[in-house]
C-alpha cells in the first residue's frame, strides 16, 4: 500500500503538488498529465528522489522522510534518459554498481548479472561500453539495473519517450511481463490500456482518478 496524507511540495515558493491524500493498492498504475502537471514530481516522492514540502508518504509502511534508504531499496525508479542512469563505463559494471552499494558479495552480484542479463538477451553485451549501446539497449540496460536490486516496486517516468516504434514496442513488452507494482508517466496514452488505475494530474492535483478508458477521455477532453 503506498498512501499519501496531505502531501505538499513547492520550490521556490511555488507549490507544484497541492495536498495530495491518495491510496495506492493496484498492481499496474500509470500517471497522465501536461508537461508542468506535477506528474514527475509525484512520482519521485515515492522513493524518496523528492521529499514533501508538507505532508507524509508512506510506501510499504516505510516514510520517505524518515526512511529514505530502506524505501530506495523496495522501489527502483527508471529514468525517462538512461543516459542520466548509466553510470559505470561497462554493461557489467552498471549493474553491479547498485549492488556493490548493498554489500552484497560478489557470488551475489555475479549470479544476479548472469541471471537477469540471459534472461533479457544480452549476455553479448556484458563487456560493452555502456554509453555506446542502442537508445533501446540503454533503456534495457537501465531496467536491468533496477531489476538487479530486486525491489518490490518500480517507478518509470516515460520510459518509451526517446524510442523508435520497434524498441518501445520491446520495452513495453518487458514491462508488462515484470511482476512487481508498476508505477509509470506516459504521454503515450495507447500503453495504458491494460493499466488498473489511471491517475489525471492537472495543476499540482489529480483531477480524474479512473480505469484506463474513463480517464484517458477525462484528459483528452480536458485540452479539446
Amino acid at each position: 500500500m503506498i498512501t499519501f496524507e496531505n502531501v505538499s511540495v513547492s520550490f521556490d515558493k511555488r507549490e507544484i503538488l497541492q495536498n495530495l491524500n491518495l491510496s495506492l493498492s493496484e498492481r499496474r498504475i500509470a500517471v497522465i498529465g501536461a508537461n508542468g502537471s506535477g506528474k514527475s514530481t509525484f512520482v519521485r516522492l515515492l522513493n524518496g528522489l523528492i521529499l514533501p514540502t508538507k505532508g507524509r508518504v508512506i510506501v510499504d509502511g516505510l516514510d520517505s522522510r524518515r526512511e529514505g534508504k530502506a524505501l530506495r531499496r523496495k522501489v527502483g525508479f527508471v529514468f525517462q534518459n538512461p543516459d542520466n542512469q548509466i553510470v559505470m563505463p561497462t554493461v557489467e559494471e552498471d549493474l553491479a554498481f547498485g549492488m556493490k552499494n548493498l554489500g552484497l558479495n560478489i557470488v551475489e552480484i555475479e549470479q544476479r548479472i548472469e541471471t537477469t542479463l540471459q534472461h533479457y538477451n544480452l549476455l553479448d553485451l556484458r563487456k560493452q561500453a555502456a554509453h555506446f549501446l542502442s537508445g533501446g539497449q540503454k533503456q534495457l540496460l537501465a531496467i536491468c539495473s533496477v531489476l538487479v536490486m530486486k525491489p518490490n516496486t518500480i517507478i518509470l517516468d516515460e520510459p518509451t519517450t526517446q524510442l523508435d516504434l520497434r524498441n518501445k514496442r520491446k520495452i513495453i513488452e518487458v514491462i508488462n511481463q515484470l511482476p512487481q507494482r508498476i508505477i509509470m508517466t506516459s504521454h503515450d496514452l495507447p500503453l495504458l490500456k491494460n493499466f488498473e488505475r489511471v491517475l489525471v494530474f492537472n495543476d499540482g492535483q489529480v483531477v480524474c482518478d479512473s480505469l484506463p478508458t474513463k480517464a484517458i477521455n477525462f484528459y483528452e477532453n480536458l485540452f479539446a
